[in-house]
């Protein structure tokens, strides 16, 4: 049994000195150095709603999927259904861990880290036994600079890629990382937003005087306006000056204007970096019955499926044996992303038994239910009927009483 913390683990070959000349993100926060050019955290770039947003669909859909292992067997392939694998995946990962909450953590992991998701495998004579995603900075990676060729570490002793799944985006950085600029914007926006409210939801002005009021009596006059009209208990009230005094409010510029505009452009930025439809962040400005069905299309073609698959690579370098993997393969179901559309399925579902691609039994499987007796032929129920085909044969004549003869 493989363990990364076991006492009697073998003394590490290779004493490698890890340098801060290009440190990861995960350091630059830890030390409290943000990226030139940004001024946003990893944790403050997930308070915003849009970003959380888009991190929780993308990775809830991925883990909401069922997921199955297949055999191919001659041409065709079916499904396994007893595999320690799989029953870690669709199960319990660990004591504490759901083959759900794993799932959707490797996504969001992948999502929000440029070293992408890590997860330690325990092994038993060469089956998966537990699979662990442990907090940031127990497993590390440091990848060859000519071959990217990965090298990890566990409590600071090298371990086997064979026990380490990880999962991973296109880039050296995770669309979070990418889209920092962006989301610092929209973070921003919200704190600016957050401030206007707080203080009344008043543009600021100016109090003129026709006397010199001094150091003192600018101040006692500051203090005094904010006093009575400063806050969100007090906006509305109306002002009363002496001495002369005029308030003048001061003209909104073009950005304030556009202020509702600025912030709706960058949550559909945000989309952008992590390829969501803006409707699913719930930008609904330009949705229509039509163009909502075609972006949940596109959800599941263009962002969804491409981090399924990189799930599914991961799952079949660790979890399958070499041999295993010649016949044997992890695949989602992405056929559960039509559930919703219960007209939609029930078509697909018709069509599919009429054209005789699949049986009754086969489609009643698809929904969950049970086989029934007749359900495996493999008919057409539009057209084949219990009764004999029409063999074009003449009635019999009836006779002169109108009674058919016998």
């Amino acid at each position: 049994m493989m363990w990364p913390f076991s006492k009697t683990a073998p003394a590490p070959v290779e004493v490698e000195t890890k340098s801060l000349g290009d440190p990861t993100a995960e350091l630059l926060e830890l030390f409290g150095a943000i990226p030139a050019g940004t001024s946003i955290s990893n944790a403050e770039a997930l308070s915003v709603p849009a970003v959380s947003a888009a991190v929780r669909i993308i990775s809830e859909a991925a883990a909401s999927l069922d997921l199955k292992l297949k055999r191919k067997v001659g041409d065709a392939e079916e499904d396994v259904a007893e595999h320690p694998a799989l029953k870690l995946l669709t199960g319990q990962a660990n004591g504490w861990t759901s083959g759900f909450e794993l799932i959707r953590d490797l996504v969001a992991g992948a999502l929000t880290k440029d070293t992408g998701a890590l997860c330690w495998v325990t092994k038993v004579n060469g089956e998966p036994r537990e699979l662990i995603v442990y907090r940031d900075g127990i497993i590390t990676v440091d990848e060859d600079d000519k071959t990217g060729e990965p090298k990890y570490r566990i409590g600071g002793q090298f371990a086997s890629p064979k026990n380490i799944m990880r999962v991973r985006g296109p880039f050296t950085k995770c669309p979070l990382s990418m889209a920092r600029s962006a989301i610092a914007t929209a973070s921003a926006m919200e704190a600016y937003a957050n401030g206007l409210w707080t203080n009344g939801a008043r543009p600021g002005g100016v109090i003129e005087t026709p006397k010199n009021l001094g150091d003192s009596g600018v101040k006692a006059m500051l203090a005094g306006w904010k006093a009575a009209f400063g806050g969100r208990a007090n906006a509305g009230k109306t002002a009363i000056l002496y001495e002369g005094a005029v308030y003048k409010q001061m003209a909104l510029t073009s950005v304030d204007g556009e202020f509702t505009a600025s912030r709706t452009f960058q949550i559909l930025e945000i989309a952008r970096a992590f390829r969501v439809p803006p409707g699913m962040l719930f930008e609904l400005t330009r949705n229509t019955w039509g163009n909502s069905e075609q972006q949940a299309k596109e959800f599941v073609a263009y962002c969804l499926i491409p981090w399924l698959r990189i799930l599914e690579a991961a799952f079949n370098r660790v979890l399958l044996s070499d041999e295993e993997r010649a016949d044997h393969r992890f695949a989602f179901d992405i056929d559960d992303t039509s559930q919703a559309d219960l007209m939609a399925r029930a078509t697909a579902i018709s069509t599919l038994i009429t054209s005789r691609v699949l049986n009754p039994n086969e489609a009643r499987d698809w929904l969950g239910m049970p086989p029934r007796d007749g359900g495996d032929e493999f008919a057409n129920p539009a057209i084949d009927t219990a009764r004999p085909a029409n063999d074009n044969t003449q009635p019999p004549k009836e006779s002169a009483d109108g009674k058919q003869p016998r």
